[in-house]
């Protein structure tokens, strides 16, 4: 194998893919990337088993073939040349060779057959979407995620679609996040279906994404698959079934009340600076026009503060964990937000006011 490239024709697709590769693996291989080279062409592939990028881009090839390379080697080398520089890449025997200007390097390599690569995903459904959109979902409901635990299908997020619309759905047991939107009739399938992306693979769809054009996304019985211009991800699925999301969202809340955001989450904010630091709760008194939050911890400090909304009703004292509101409030994007409160026992919608494209629903604690 031999080809040239700039600095930059080398760079910009191996930082496509570095997010995968792990500098400590329990197989050496999966430290490397997978470098092919044909057809004026270079692409570059990491792995980490879950989750498989290939990034590619035009290059000058003068002997196709492929090779593995250490990966933060070789990003470390095209970070540290000169702008524009040419490189030369080229094997000999089991090492790779690199030439840039009076900059000579050799690295060790692994023989690409030994390299784990994802075959071709069976389409079972086809999905079109724009880069924004899909980030759009991903950051309203990713925060919600579970982190390792062992219901290891909450370790990821729901993707549910038929063809006509796209939902992510996320939740850790003690709160939930939903959000969907409409697909192009550029998507093809139209049975109703649901995967589970891992967490690993889901954050690292999100860096990928931001782009302006659109995403081609293709769902099989083990993989998903998302091609974005000249990289291509993809992810493992989670084999298991996702709670039925639909019970637990209030239906019709009894007591909806209508803030100011940015000053409720100020609030929650100083209140929380006093809130047990396992537990994190918040006491919220509901009264007329007024909201009235409550903190404390075992230090028998105290925390206090008042919003004032528009609400008729009943009083009521409902305790929540402080970071689930604050990461609710924040991924909504409305100056205002309605909450629907129904008793002291009872989870809390949050969304913007009348929304259906995006909801949280919080599940109370006892304080």
């Amino acid at each position: 194998m031999k080809f040239t490239a700039t600095r930059e024709q080398i760079l910009t697709p191996l930082q496509g893919v570095i997010g995968v590769v792990e500098r400590k693996q329990t197989m050496p291989i999966l430290a490397n990337v997978l470098l092919a080279a044909k057809g004026n062409r270079l692409s570059i592939t990491g792995t980490d088993l879950e989750v498989e990028l290939v990034a590619s881009g035009e290059v000058s090839v003068q002997q196709p073939g492929d090779i593995t390379v250490p990966g933060r080697k070789l990003l470390e080398i095209a970070r540290a040349l000169p702008d524009k520089t040419s490189v030369t890449v080229s094997t000999d025997g089991d090492k790779v060779k690199l030439s840039a200007g009076r900059s000579r390097f050799v690295l060790s390599s692994l023989a690409a057959a030994e390299f784990p690569v994802v075959d071709n995903v069976s389409a079972q459904q086809t999905l079109v979407l724009p880069q924004a959109e899909l980030a759009r979902l991903i950051g309203k409901t990713h925060f919600s995620m579970a982190q390792q635990d062992v219901r290891y299908y909450l370790n990821g997020t729901l993707l549910e679609t038929d063809g006509k619309m796209l939902r992510t759905v996320a939740t850790d047991g003690h709160r939930l996040a939903i959000a969907e939107t409409t697909l192009s009739a550029d998507s093809k399938g139209h049975a109703m279906q649901q995967v589970i992306v891992p967490r690993k693979g889901v954050l690292e769809l999100q860096r990928l994404l931001g782009g302006e054009g659109e995403v081609e996304i293709v769902i099989g019985s083990n993989h998903i698959r998302a091609t974005l211009g000249d990289v291509r991800f993809t992810s493992k699925l989670i084999d298991g079934k996702f709670p039925e999301y639909g019970r637990v969202i209030p239906a019709s809340p009894a007591k909806n009340i209508v803030a100011d955001r940015e000053a409720l989450r100020h609030a929650l904010q100083r209140t929380a600076i006093l809130s047990n630091e396992k537990y994190r709760g918040v006491r919220l008194s509901l009264a007329e026009n007024a909201l009235k939050l409550q903190a404390h911890n075992p230090e028998q400090e105290e925390a206090e503060d008042e919003v004032e909304l528009d609400y008729k009703g009943e009083e009521l004292e409902i305790g929540f964990n402080v970071t689930y509101l604050l990461d609710a409030l924040s991924a909504v994007d409305t100056e205002t937000v309605e909450i629907g409160l129904t008793d002291a026992n009872s989870s809390c919608l949050i969304r913007s006011p009348g929304a259906t494209n995006a909801r949280y629903v919080v599940m109370p604690m006892r304080l």
